[in-house]
């Protein structure tokens, strides 16, 4: 395992960020994490409360496209382990503007190898202490149909700004590795679901309108299938592909929860009936349900075979599919306060009064 004195972790203020820096004292035991964030509309500070600058944490409000600040944060830090979740991910959202996710998802990680490479690479450190571990996506891979799973050597096929963006990333993290002997490894995992998930995902996003009793438009005949993966065995797996992945290799990451896009709705809006007061007129809130037109670049189907991480490393999924599902849901329910402030903003000022807007 790489030395883990100091991890830098990026987008640690994200769902799946946030979630990994919660579990860091079991996942890095001892290291110093230092947490980068731009603190966009999806990064939101208040998912790392009740952390504080200290020995063991460092949090810098920042953007990895800013190469200064990059490379500035390596000289001040022995950064000797980077994993990377800092990305724009939402495929709607590049549909709409794909100018971001080219900027964020690929100048973004070529700033950071670059810091890496000169700082690992410069003959003053020994880089089998190192480890840049890239958080990359099975949307890489493109569409499957009803049979076939993704393996580490699915040839790479993305339909969409955002899964292109990734996979341009992967690629920059391979030729790291190949030019220049930069230690570094790739995940590529299946969709997320858990706490602190920002709204505009479906799990979120559905259980939250269904509590409102708004409608819940399904894309297409809602039989778009996705692996589902909660963001703890997540978090453990990418501290596992750590400790004992090899350089230059990619590890797939899956849940082996296929379902249906419209299985997660019903079964979403089955727990919201369960564990929330009814709606007002009494129906189900199936009822809400509603069929829109699909979107553009709409893959079938997604499914990670994760036999090489399972074998070479030794992780498998713990969270089985059903308590994991009602496990989220009743978080979103239960956390009314963060839902707010997320939908408003206000946990920027939580930024304010933490670190004083610097």
């Amino acid at each position: 395992m790489p030395g883990n004195k100091c991890v830098l972790v990026t987008g640690a203020c994200g769902f799946i960020g946030s979630n990994f820096v919660k579990m860091a004292d079991q996942l890095v035991p001892g290291a110093r994490i230092v947490c980068l964030d731009k603190l966009t509309y999806a990064g939101n500070l208040e998912n790392l409360a009740g952390f504080e600058d200290g020995d063991n944490f460092r949090f810098v409000k920042g953007d990895i496209c800013d190469d200064v600040l990059v490379n500035k944060l390596f000289g001040e830090e022995a950064i000797d382990t980077v994993i990377h979740f800092a990305a724009e991910s939402h495929v709607d959202r590049s549909i709409d503007g794909p100018a971001e996710f080219v900027r964020t998802n690929i100048m973004g990680t070529f700033n950071l190898l670059e810091a890496a490479r000169k700082s690992w690479l410069d003959g003053k450190r020994d880089p089998a202490t190192c480890c840049f571990v890239h958080v990359s996506t099975d949307e890489v891979y493109g569409s499957l149909g009803d049979t076939g799973y993704f393996t580490e050597t699915t040839p790479y096929d993305p339909r969409s700004p955002y899964s292109a963006s990734k996979a341009s990333s992967d690629h920059l993290v391979n030729a790291y590795f190949h030019t220049y002997g930069l230690p570094a490894i790739i995940t590529n995992c299946s969709n997320n679901y858990g706490p602190y998930q920002f709204p505009e995902k479906l799990i979120p996003l559905v259980t939250l309108n269904a509590l409102d009793g708004k409608d819940l438009p399904v894309y297409g005949d809602g039989m778009n299938v996705r692996d589902w993966l909660f963001v703890e065995d997540h978090c453990t797996a990418i501290s596992e592909c750590l400790k004992k992945g090899v350089n230059g290799e990619g590890y797939n990451i899956g849940g082996n929860n296929e379902r249906t896009n419209i299985e997660i709705v019903e079964k979403i809006c089955d727990l919201v009936d369960e564990l929330a007061p009814p709606l007002p007129s009494g129906e189900s809130r199936r009822s809400l349900i509603t069929f829109v037109t699909d979107r553009p670049g709409h893959d079938k189907r997604y499914a990670i075979d994760a036999t090489k991480t399972r074998t070479e490393i030794g992780w498998e999924p713990q969270m089985d599919f059903g308590p994991g599902m009602k496990l989220t849901v009743k978080w979103y329910l239960d956390n009314s306060g963060w839902v707010a402030n997320v939908r408003d903003g206000s946990y920027k000022e939580y930024y304010e009064k933490m670190y004083g807007g610097r």
